[in-house]
């Protein structure tokens, strides 16, 4: 009702023009497969910032209540309204006494202790209540504890089938190397058939998705015509943290997909994904860090006024936000002093969900062009090595906002000559 409601408030504005719009207007591409109608809304323009809103792919609570409608027996809100798996906890004992204290209370089963080889981190999958977290914490304040948390795609793919034009992408030689902890990826869409693709997870079965496609083909595509991704030619190493399960996109799902592209000395690890703060998942963050791995994170859509959003928020990830086609940062991306470098964001396409290619949309897509750059300078994992990518690569971004970093663009623009324009 909503996007009806708006195409009448958009015939009425191409009929009878405002001083704050042009005679032409055109909605945000690729939301909903939706048609272009026109040119945008001025920069300042207060309908174009409310249109935006309306019209952005679904926030974080959005997608969680669809995934909640589908799957009520498996997933369920916490008190802060998070979305987490039920019946499951993550605990990191502070000692082995602390560990056995745990195991024997009758409320509390172990379901497996996950070992993240590659990251030297261990931790145990409980069967509890959820609210018996806070019970946990209090009975071992020095051990870790937390949710099993569910992570998101923080864009929308869209559903309208669109031609892509040449970017300013160039071939790059087979030893650039980038991981990717996504939902599945189809290797045989026309812009991932020549790539080179090394997937995990799933038990080795494949269950390819719109979005991790579509972020892969942004990383890797070449399809030998007009689509390039921002590294063509390169090994993209594809976790699927998802398998069409229920609990897809779990913390622990995406740790051990961590540890297997920190086993593969994988140097830039791409993860267009968004959700809360999640001790456990930070600490394997952290320990990838450590080794030499940088971490790029999509900032998410859950609008400027959101509270930070994770992976992208913790030390040392980069963040990064989606800009539209004129610079302006997208009216939905996070803000915030996390916020580290801005690339395009939407009026872009990538792989859709069959053989064609759609209208993206969304800082989802903004992180793996900042990651392709990131590893063209960082084949492998090294601390030193990371360190020189990140600040050479912010020495090139193109300054937006206040000068200097800023809180919507970080330090500014990079990956320009990448969109893929429909």
């Amino acid at each position: 009702m909503i996007k009806i409601a708006l195409f009448g408030l958009l015939a009425a504005l191409m009929l009878f023009p405002t001083e704050g719009a042009q005679a032409q207007l055109r909605l945000p591409s690729g939301i909903g497969g939706l048609p272009d109608l026109g040119r945008a809304l001025r920069d300042d323009g207060l309908l174009r910032r409310q249109l935006d809103s309306a019209l952005a792919p679904l926030n974080l609570q959005g997608l969680g209540d669809q995934l909640l409608a589908q799957h009520p027996r498996e997933l369920t809100r916490n008190a802060a309204g998070e979305l987490i798996v039920r019946h499951q906890l993550l605990a990191l004992p502070a000692s082995n006494a602390a560990r056995e204290r745990l195991l024997a209370l009758p409320e509390v089963a172990l379901i497996e202790e996950t070992q993240l080889d590659g990251l030297d981190i261990s931790w145990l999958l409980l069967r509890a209540e959820v609210g018996l977290l806070p019970r946990l914490r209090a009975l071992d304040p020095e051990g870790t504890y937390d949710y099993q948390h569910l992570y998101l795609g923080s864009g929308e793919v869209g559903s309208a089938s669109a031609t892509p034009h040449p970017t300013g992408a160039e071939a790059t030689t087979s030893s650039a190397r980038v991981g990717l902890i996504d939902s599945g990826v189809d290797v045989q869409h026309p812009s991932l058939r020549r790539s080179n693709v090394q997937r995990h997870g799933c038990g080795g079965t494949a269950h390819p998705a719109a979005h991790g496609t579509a972020v892969a083909s942004l990383l890797v595509g070449n399809d030998g015509g007009t689509f390039r991704g921002a590294l063509p030619g390169a090994t993209l190493y594809a976790a699927d943290a998802y398998c069409d399960a229920a609990d897809g996109g779990s913390v622990q799902a995406i740790a051990q997909s961590l540890a297997w592209l920190a086993r593969e000395r994988v140097g830039v690890i791409n993860i267009s994904l968004v959700g809360p703060p999640n001790a456990l998942l930070q600490r394997a963050v952290a320990a990838a860090q450590s080794k030499g791995h940088l971490i790029v994170a999509a900032v998410g859509n859950d609008g400027p006024a959101a509270a930070p959003l994770y992976p992208a928020a913790w030390p040392g990830v980069v963040a990064v936000t989606g800009v539209d086609a004129r610079r302006r940062v997208l009216a939905e991306a996070g803000r915030g002093p996390h916020v580290a470098l801005a690339a395009p964001g939407s009026e872009m396409v990538g792989a859709g969900r069959s053989k064609d290619y759609v209208a993206l949309r969304g800082t989802s897509f903004a992180a793996p062009l900042v990651a392709g750059l990131l590893a063209a300078r960082l084949p492998q994992a090294d601390v030193a090595g990371a360190a020189e990518a990140l600040a050479a690569l912010r020495n090139q971004a193109i300054d937006l906002g206040a000068a200097g970093r800023d809180d919507v663009y970080g330090w500014g623009l990079v990956g320009e000559a990448l969109r893929n324009k429909p």
